[in-house]
């Protein structure tokens, strides 16, 4: 007898997510209703006008925001209801973030900085590992130094060692390269999708650059907290692939 085909869970699954920020009259609804899916190994840029959403979907990814309904599935768990411990331990584990301003600690050096999710975790070997990172981003040398001591796509890569550490499936990134010049943004674009390639990591990234979102398999845009459905086939998350 042949035993049913089991179709592989999307690596990241929201359906009709609704969330309000703020209080009274200043409250605002900021997603209304935002469904998308991402396949394992997917990158996807998600693009839209400044308030659109974009940073608190990639937060909702992450679990650092609770929907108020919708369901949220990240690589085949459902974060509906679990506790803050339970969803900071399945970041831990799951999901790495780079930040467009690093968010480095400025009185750890790098090396200290990329090992912190690793002590965390409680991995024994958090400096060995972090000292691979930061090798892996061409940073050995700068191991000792301290973030004021970097510039800014060296801080960036840090970032970058820092959240692909705990080697996680999905790596989500807001604005990477908005606060680098042009040619440090290419470079640290460059080693950000060659790593995710590598690795065969899942990554979604939110970007206002037309570039940087064309490099991805296919782009998402929002507007007004929902996912713009595809002109052709009217359904969610439009498929602009590159």
């Amino acid at each position: 007898m042949t035993s049913p085909v089991i179709e592989p869970k999307p690596a990241i699954d929201l359906k009709e997510v609704r969330l309000r920020l703020g209080t009274g009259a200043s409250s605002v609804q900021v997603l209304d209703g935002a469904t998308l899916e991402v396949e394992a190994a997917e990158a996807v840029g998600i693009v839209g006008p400044s308030g659109s959403g974009k940073s608190t979907l990639l937060m909702v990814i992450a679990g650092l925001e609770q929907v108020d309904s919708g369901a949220v599935g990240i690589a085949g768990e459902k974060l509906n209801g679990l506790s803050e411990d339970r969803i900071a331990a399945f970041r831990g584990r799951n999901v790495g973030i780079v930040f467009q301003s690093f968010h480095l600690i400025p009185n750890m050096t790098a090396l200290e900085n990329v090992a912190v999710p690793l002590e965390l975790a409680g991995r024994r070997d958090a400096f060995e590992a972090a000292r691979r990172e930061l090798a892996a981003v061409g940073l050995a040398a700068r191991a000792s130094h301290y973030p004021g001591q970097l510039s800014g796509g060296e801080q960036q890569r840090v970032a970058i060692a820092r959240a692909l550490a705990p080697e996680p499936p999905i790596l989500i990134a807001d604005e990477p390269t908005g606060n680098l010049d042009q040619a440090t943004g290419r470079q640290i674009a460059d080693l950000l999708f060659a790593t995710v390639r590598s690795r065969g990591m899942t990554l979604v990234l939110v970007t206002h650059d037309p570039a940087l979102a064309a490099r991805c398999d296919r782009q998402v845009h929002m507007r007004s907290g929902r996912i713009e459905p595809d002109a052709e086939t009217g359904k969610g998350a439009a498929l602009l692939r590159a």
